[in-house]
């Protein structure tokens, strides 16, 4: 039964990723909390396993986001190798803040985080065209932030890499691509971070590496890749307007949740 409640949310998380458009972590996570809080596993650290094991998801449907976009030579490669060097630090960084934070306050942080999201989906709110790529250091210190945030977050960076490569006048096609290529490292350094940082700690399921609880990760990377597919087709025939709208009712209810219920 674990295993097809598993499979069921990652078919779940991947239809509406596909759907909305967004990286399934902001989906996966909530998720996860409150399935692991229905199981009675996790106590004070199940938002740590929650991003942890998401990240962990990620790892694989990075790889088939890149494949597509490689297949469409989108990715600028250079780019991405210089924004990487900066998110392998970020999210290893990422992985050791979430440890030193206590459940409630990194529950409310994703709070703020989904709050955060909701409003730029229903605002419109991203930075306009126009500047130019700064220089490699910068770059590579911009990466650092966006992978120590996606791993505090549990997220693949993209709602925070594709908004600073178009402020960049990047173009949207290759600001995705290079996007998709960050998502993958910020994955598996993020997820190496909470499996070393969580084995330390007691009480942990005996099914879990760490903060990455194998049965969630392995149910959801099988059904979420597939699924994604599905919601990307049905995306097409809804309207786009009303489908930011509902997802971004779904952030600004996880938000509340986790900002003023959080136990």
């Amino acid at each position: 039964m674990t295993w097809l409640m598993y499979l069921a949310l990652g078919a779940f998380a991947g239809t509406l990723a596909g759907l909305f458009g967004v990286g399934g972590g902001l989906i996966i996570v909530p998720v996860l909390i409150f399935s692991f809080k229905l199981q009675g596993i996790g106590g004070e650290l199940v938002a740590h396993m929650a991003v942890g094991t998401s990240l962990a998801t990620i790892m694989f449907t990075s790889l088939s986001a890149i494949h597509a976009h490689q297949g469409r030579k989108a990715i600028d490669w250079r780019l991405a190798a210089l924004l990487s060097l900066g998110v392998v630090v970020g999210a290893w960084l990422g992985g050791y803040t979430a440890d030193k934070l206590s459940g409630l306050h990194l529950q409310m942080l994703i709070g703020l985080f989904a709050w955060t999201m909701a409003a730029q989906m229903l605002f419109h709110l991203a930075p306009r065209g126009g500047a130019a790529l700064p220089g490699k250091p910068v770059q590579v210190a911009v990466g650092g932030i966006i992978g120590w945030a996606s791993g505090i977050f549990g997220i693949g960076g993209g709602s925070l890499t594709v908004p600073f490569l178009s402020w960049c006048s990047v173009p949207m096609q290759r600001a995705v691509a290079v996007s998709a290529v960050c998502g993958f490292p910020i994955a598996l350094v993020g997820a190496l971070s909470y499996v070393v940082h969580g084995l330390q700690h007691q009480g942990l399921p005996a099914e879990a590496w760490g903060y990455v609880y194998l049965p969630a990760m392995i149910g959801i990377s099988l059904a979420s890749m597939p699924f994604a597919r599905f919601g990307a087709i049905l995306a097409h025939k809804l309207s786009a307007r009303a489908l930011r709208r509902a997802f971004a009712g779904f952030l600004i209810l996880v938000g509340a949740k986790f900002l003023f219920f959080p136990g």
